[in-house]
């Protein structure tokens, strides 16, 4: 039931353009909304993203009405509250503002004003989705899945997206008839190693699903475990990040430093010293050999052998060595031609080459990217907002084919020593990185460049430069690299 509450310490609604401010709402435990003026109209909203729960009063309003979220690069209306870009789910509340006798009040829900988000009001007729589409497959609905690799948690209760009684009220029901349309979300395989051990060896683990994660919990038991992750790229180094505190953790990379092909030599040396600094052992440039039996149970890994003859002890072993796209189904399949990486070509609207309603989303997809530097240019990338993004794309091609694509600028996160940002893409390469700040300290933007254009951000520490780099990319007004390399800071920048 609606009702009027007033706000604590707003006596008028004052607010310029582009301007937002968090207020508390009287009568409510921790009711908190977001006031924001957006193209000169004053409303109140929930005041939190609704991935996970960041303040959006430390975000970007441009005064088109785009609210971006400090922390991930959520977008959403503020003027409707619904959401404009991954990785948020929900749609933000919006409340009916009125200004008299000195005060302001707004107008809504007790329940809509404490959690901050609006309630999905959806039906799914006619087989236009499957009851719990990873089911059959992985036994949970959909999760959360970075929280495998920077947390290791296993109760998929308590990372699942939504719960059975949405799936229920959305009407979402298996469907096991001819079809009309079809999309092919069968998302990444983890690679393994083809040497010697590797595949007969117990406690050697990749890490994707619940189950994955699950084993990996259990290998490693209490305290005291001596862990090897092969492979320096964003899965082995968070979950180096998250067992290294009771453990000892050795990271076994190719590069020269970790993340060095992502993020560059620079930066990927900060963010190594990083997680030295908590305990982390690297060994870099590194070739493995094999993984060697253990002595007191031969079933068992004890130890990674490396090329150079160095032997690191393990009591268990995690891969991250990649991901390929699960497509082995497709093979065979003569309607379809796969990419060299297995990966499927799709539009700008992820349909699939060469066939009619049928479109492939997230791991398996090369689309083409046309962010900054991208220039149409056939990208894959293996992010989950991405993967959300391009099922809202498919969504909208489906119930509204006639109009254009939607845009969106790619984010991605990891917990490593600090929190990084990035948002872009370098698939078709960097030529220049300008850094302010320094990585090792573990507080810089690093600016990915291509002569003058800026492909990408990254940054440690500077919260909210992130939602200014994608709200400035999303505009086509990101500075020049030598703007950059002169000392501008993005934050001083007018996003309108």
């Amino acid at each position: 039931m609606t009702k009027e509450y007033k706000l604590k310490g707003v006596s008028t609604l004052a607010l310029k353009p582009g301007e937002k401010q968090e207020v508390e709402v009287e009568g409510i435990d921790e009711g908190k909304v977001l006031l924001v003026n957006a193209g000169g109209s004053i409303q109140a909203l929930g005041s939190k993203c609704t991935h996970y729960g960041a303040p959006l009063v430390k975000g970007i309003l441009t005064a088109s009405g785009r609210l971006t979220c400090p922390w991930h690069g959520a977008c959403f209306n503020a003027k409707s509250g619904d959401i404009e870009d991954a990785p948020a789910l929900d749609s933000l509340p919006v409340f009916q503002v009125a200004e008299r006798d000195g005060a302001v009040y707004i107008t809504g829900a007790e329940a809509d004003i404490k959690s901050g988000r609006r309630k999905p009001n959806i039906q799914c007729r006619a087989g236009a989705a499957s009851k719990k589409p990873q089911q059959s497959k992985v036994g949970y609905l959909p999760i959360d899945r970075p929280k495998l690799s920077k947390a290791l948690m296993t109760d998929p209760d308590k990372i699942a997206w939504r719960d059975d009684g949405w799936y229920e009220s959305a009407a979402v029901d298996m469907l096991d008839d001819e079809v009309t349309g079809l999309v092919l979300a069968t998302g990444g395989t983890p690679r393994r190693l083809p040497l010697d051990g590797f595949k007969t060896l117990g406690n050697i683990f990749t890490l994707r699903t619940i189950k994955d994660t699950r084993e990996i919990v259990e290998a490693v038991g209490g305290k005291g475990k001596k862990i090897a992750v092969v492979g320096s790229s964003f899965i082995g180094m968070e979950v180096a990040k998250a067992l290294c505190s009771d453990n000892s953790v050795t990271v076994i990379g190719m590069e020269k430093v970790a993340l060095e092909r992502v993020m560059g030599e620079v930066v990927g040396a900060g963010l190594q010293k990083g997680l030295e600094s908590l305990g982390v052992k690297f060994y870099m440039s590194a070739s493995v050999d094999k993984a060697e039996a253990s002595a007191s149970d031969s079933s068992k890994v004890g130890a990674v052998l490396l090329k150079d003859g160095t032997r690191i002890e393990a009591d268990l072993v995690i891969l991250g060595v990649g991901v390929a796209p699960a497509t082995t189904y497709l093979k065979e399949n003569s309607a379809v031609s796969l990419e060299k990486d297995g990966s499927l070509q799709v539009s700008a609207k992820f349909a699939v080459q060469g066939l009619e309603s049928v479109y492939a989303i997230g791991d398996i997809a090369t689309f083409p990217y046309h962010g900054p530097g991208g220039d149409g240019r056939p990208t894959r990338i293996e992010h989950w907002c991405v993967a959300q993004n391009a099922g809202r794309a498919v969504a909208r091609d489906i119930t509204h084919p006639q109009e254009a694509p939607w845009p969106f600028v790619p984010v991605f996160w990891s917990a490593l020593s600090g929190q990084l940002r990035y948002c872009g893409n370098t698939a078709g390469g960097w030529d220049d990185i300008v850094i302010q700040g320094d990585p090792a300290e573990g507080k810089f933007v690093a600016y990915y460049c291509r002569g003058e254009t800026v492909l990408a951000m990254a940054a440690m520490g500077k919260d909210p430069v992130l939602a200014q780099c994608s709200t400035l990319m999303f505009e086509n007004k990101m500075p020049s690299k030598s703007q950059l390399a002169g000392g501008l800071d993005v934050l001083t920048l007018d996003v309108n």
